[in-house]
């Protein structure tokens, strides 16, 4: 199936993953093998999951972390949406079988941190969108990334966007000794399990994420200006119609 195919698949379902970063997605997930096991930490109404479960081999497990518990849905609601816990369990299952794909995804409907029981063995490829605090976005980072197979994928969304999950980002992995950053689409951050761990190129993959920060301070000033309501600065400031940066 082409991408374009995967695309027309997801791009009705509400969601923060843009079109490039479910390239991103997608490509990682086609590059998992029949018997590979693909990790999700949040899924909200299934978007990224669908494109993860097309994209992946026929015989691929792909296992979606998400507790529907209204908590950390998306950008400014981390609390008090309880009452919108059902909806969107039941909207993920429907968008999940009328793409095609229930029977591909295994749904462990638990806090990241209480699930690594219900995944076994090595993840080829992980991705992280779950709660975006410092807290938890470090222990998904730290404790999920510590399973991901050697050469294996890692992908973070919201990171260079999210005060959180760039502080988790800069703590964990700037000048970590395994993971490689590759690049990013927008606030999607592609790392690969295969840096050698040496100074010199631990120094260059360092370096690589430190050049996000401007890009990063940009988003916060963003995220505050769309806070005050003062949406003709926004576009001048990023030279597009304003939007929650992600």
């Amino acid at each position: 199936m082409s991408f374009d195919d995967v695309w027309l698949k997801v791009a009705e379902i509400p969601g923060w993953l843009t079109q490039g970063q479910a390239r991103v997605l997608a490509a990682a997930a086609a590059r998992a093998a029949a018997g590979d096991t693909i990790v999700e930490i949040g899924s909200f109404r299934g978007r990224s999951t669908v494109v993860l479960a097309t994209a992946a081999a026929i015989g691929a497990q792909v296992v979606a972390i998400e507790p529907h518990a209204g908590n950390d849905r998306g950008p400014g609601e981390i609390h008090g949406y309880a009452d919108a816990a059902a909806t969107d369990h039941d909207a993920f299952l429907a968008n999940l079988s009328a793409a095609g794909v229930a029977d591909r995804v295994r749904h462990v409907r638990a806090y990241s941190d209480r699930a690594h029981g219900d995944v076994v063995g090595e993840i080829a490829v992980l991705y992280i969108d779950g709660a975006h605090r410092y807290g938890p976005a470090r222990a998904d980072i730290r404790d999920w990334g510590k399973r991901v197979s050697p050469n294996g994928t890692l992908l973070i969304h919201d990171s260079f966007s999210s005060v959180g999950v760039t502080l988790a980002i800069m703590r964990e992995l700037a000048f970590g000794c395994r993971f490689r950053y590759v690049g990013r689409s927008r606030s999607l951050a592609e790392y690969r399990a295969d840096l050698d761990g040496s100074p010199t190129r631990r120094l260059r993959n360092g370096g690589r994420q430190l050049l996000q920060l401007p890009w990063f301070i940009k988003n916060l000033l963003v995220k505050v200006l769309l806070t005050l309501k003062v949406d003709t600065l926004v576009r001048k400031v990023t030279g597009r119609e304003p939007e929650w940066p992600y």
